[in-house]
């Protein structure tokens, strides 16, 4: 690992204080289970455009009362370090917000959910092997070409198209969660719904080199929705989701009255399967009409070389999470 500087944050104002006087050369760390691993790695090597190597680690793990989990007003509120084992293990979240349970209880080994962040799990990098391979200078380090597109797609590539040419997906598990329950995200400047916090046109997010995640913003969940979070992975392992669908689906009966269902793995962003949703809504929840919608949710799906299984993978998954709802 290349040498760095630690520094301890006190404040928000502190950190991003730190990022605007270190400028490119500095980083910002809650749990530092990615993080640290790419720079073990050197995945992100000084030669990336813009630099990514950093210089500079600015801890926000020493900035008080930024990891709480409170209810105000209806709307839950997530400090940015609350670690994900202290949200899936929240009553508060269990019992009105199960899907964010789940999904925290979804990543990786208990040892990965009491280090990280859900602002560092919705902020994670790709999980691309040649983005991850400090030898293959890819378009995502500001290369020319994604070298999955002619090479080895598999698991961790799109069916869903590339946005500027760049096919690995997002792997973020709250993301997705956070996706189908509509959240917003509060930074240090401003306050992003959650669908628009990923770029649709470009690997990444809309954050500004200094500008923080503070807060996540989940509004209430009707009553009785049923919520269910499926993370797949072809073998039993404590590795990412190939595959992450998330739903809540409100239910009279066995009739679906409003459907979310997000999609996770599949795309470069998060996505919302909105012709699934708006399959379901209305109709008796029964296999003909799961699998009517999990067609749905396919629509557009558009394979590489090696993942064509991943649309029927989909299809089948997103059919039994909308099955579970009942």
């Amino acid at each position: 690992m290349k040498p760095f500087y630690h520094i301890n944050a006190k404040s928000f104002d502190e950190a991003v204080s730190l990022l605007k006087q270190y400028g490119d050369k500095a980083k910002v760390m809650g749990g530092g289970t990615d993080l640290i691993v790419e720079l073990r790695e050197r995945c992100i090597e000084a030669n990336t455009v813009p630099p990514k190597q950093p210089q500079y680690l600015i801890n926000l793990k020493t900035i008080p009362n930024a990891d709480y989990i409170v209810e105000s007003e209806g709307v839950l509120k997530i400090g940015a370090l609350a670690k994900l084992h202290s949200i899936e293990m929240s009553s508060l979240v269990q019992q009105k917000y199960l899907l964010l349970a789940q999904a925290a209880h979804a990543v990786g080994s208990y040892q990965i959910r009491v280090m990280g962040t859900i602002a560092g799990n919705i902020c994670q990098d790709v999980r691309c092997w040649y983005y991850r391979k400090k030898q293959f200078y890819c378009l995502r380090k500001g290369g020319a070409i994604c070298y999955a597109v002619a090479g080895r797609n598999d698991m961790m590539h799109s069916i869903f198209g590339g946005p500027a040419g760049c096919f690995a997906t997002n792997q973020s598990d709250m993301a997705t969660a956070l996706t189908a329950l509509e959240a917003s995200i509060v930074t240090t400047e401003r306050t992003i719904a959650i669908k628009d916090f990923f770029i649709n046109t470009g690997p990444g997010n809309v954050l500004k080199p200094d500008e923080i995640i503070k807060e996540i913003l989940v509004p209430p969940v009707e009553t009785n929705t049923k919520q269910i979070y499926i993370h797949w992975r072809p073998i039993k392992s404590r590795g990412f989701g190939i595959i992450n669908v998330a739903a809540a689906l409100t239910m009279s009966g066995t009739t679906c009255t409003a459907a979310k269902i997000a999609l996770g793995g599949v795309a470069p962003t998060p996505v919302r399967a909105k012709a699934a949703e708006d399959e379901i809504k209305g109709k008796t929840i029964n296999e003909t009409t799961a699998e009517a919608a999990a067609a749905k949710a396919v629509t557009g799906a558009v394979a590489l070389a090696y993942n064509k299984w991943k649309i029927a993978a989909t299809k089948g998954i997103v059919k039994k999470t909308i099955l579970a709802c009942v």
